[in-house]
């Protein structure tokens, strides 16, 4: 988005096109684009319907907040989502983080949630218009703060409580996993974690590339991981966390809540620990929690005879287990159209099946809803019929 017609946008005349671009139909770009030609020139309905369009986009992030708030197509894509970015603010008040300086700023995410807890926040960004959209956001929601046009790298951190960064994982050849790749690059980032800090990492990140005495975070929000963060100085509780935000509120569960826990044969009830649990090496730590073990001791499943009411948790979807189904096609077809299935989902880890292509195979045609999990049961495939809880 240029910079020139950003800052238009910002005038009576652009908020006015903006509002009209938010009224037209966006299943129709070319009407849309005619529109607003009628009230303005070519740059500035373009920047309009972009604007109206990332709004709709961001609802998913942002939720309400979205209408309000400003993005560009790349700053919406890496913007942390708005759950995550309070959760991450609301431990940073936690500690009496009193300022913070955001290195890398972007669209201003992460700077809007620390700002709402009253934390003094400053952001920069190489990009001047990041800049100017981070300091349109904290306009728009009347919130303190300051943002400007800096190389993160030449910043001196020591005035702040705590540095946050949000390197980019990108390169010319697109979202890079390469650390070497990031902008700032990891080196930048270990020399961050020698303070209180907080840096934002792809969920991703192998454990041994987390420095010593750095607690690493994974997060997810409604059953989707969203990214991980590495803790480091006073703001490091622990070695490994799993944070899972849902529709109850927040749940974490810590290495120090993992007392080990071995395999065992399939129980009463299934649980399929959420990803957050699963990237930070916590599955054990479920399964002690159900009163369970392992169906393989390198597979993600949790099983347990366990009351339901009682191995209830907020780390792990749970199903009863009906049955056991044979695991070979063939047989598995005959019993699910045995039992009248039409509708079928399925639910596989540890073992190479495609869910849509085995699906097809089946040629279901029944009225029943089934639901069956394939794995490995002691090195074995095994299938089984299960009714989610």
């Amino acid at each position: 988005m240029d910079l020139d017609a950003f800052r238009w946008l910002l005038t009576d005349d652009g908020q006015a096109l903006l509002a009209r671009a938010e009224e037209l139909d966006p299943a129709d770009p070319l009407r849309a684009q005619t529109a607003l030609r009628r009230h303005a020139g070519a740059e500035h309905a373009a920047a309009a319907l972009t604007q109206a369009g990332l709004r709709r986009r961001a609802v998913a992030k942002f939720g309400d907040l979205a209408a309000r708030l400003y993005f560009t197509p790349d700053g919406l894509e890496q913007a942390t989502r708005l759950a995550v970015a309070r959760h991450r603010a609301a431990r940073l008040r936690a500690f009496d983080a009193l300022s913070l300086v955001d290195l890398g700023c972007g669209i201003g995410g992460d700077l809007l949630a620390a700002a709402e807890t009253g934390i003094v926040s400053v952001g920069v960004d190489l990009d001047p218009v990041r800049v100017a959209v981070a300091g349109a956001n904290l306009a728009a929601l009347g919130l303190d703060g300051v943002v400007s046009v800096v190389d993160a790298t030449t910043i001196d951190t020591s005035p702040f409580d705590v540095a946050y960064a949000d390197p980019a994982r990108r390169s010319a050849r697109g979202r890079s996993f390469d650390v070497d790749d990031w902008t700032p690059p990891w080196s930048f980032v270990e020399s961050l974690l020698a303070r209180d800090s907080c840096v934002k990492v792809a969920p991703g990140i192998p454990h041994d590339l987390v420095p010593e005495g750095v607690e690493a975070e994974w997060v997810s929000d409604h059953g989707e991981v969203k990214e991980a963060a590495l803790w480091s100085g006073r703001l490091a509780t622990t070695r490994r966390r799993a944070t899972v935000i849902g529709d109850g509120g927040l749940a974490t569960l810590t290495d120090e809540d993992d007392p080990g826990a071995g395999v065992r044969p399939v129980g009463r009830y299934l649980y399929e620990p959420d990803g957050a649990v699963i990237r930070a090496g916590l599955v054990t730590a479920v399964a002690a929690a159900c009163h369970g073990g392992l169906l393989d001791e390198h597979i993600a499943y949790v099983t347990t005879d366990a009351d339901v009411i009682d191995a209830r948790t907020p780390f792990a979807r749970g199903y009863e287990v009906l049955e056991e189904l044979p695991y070979r096609e063939k047989a598995l077809r005959a019993a699910l159209r045995e039992r009248g299935v039409g509708r079928l989902t399925i639910k596989k880890r540890g073992v190479d099946v495609v869910p849509e292509e085995l699906r097809r195979r089946l040629a279901l045609a029944g009225d029943a809803e089934a639901t069956i999990v394939l794995t490995r049961v002691a090195g074995a495939g095994t299938a089984l019929l299960v009714r989610p809880l």
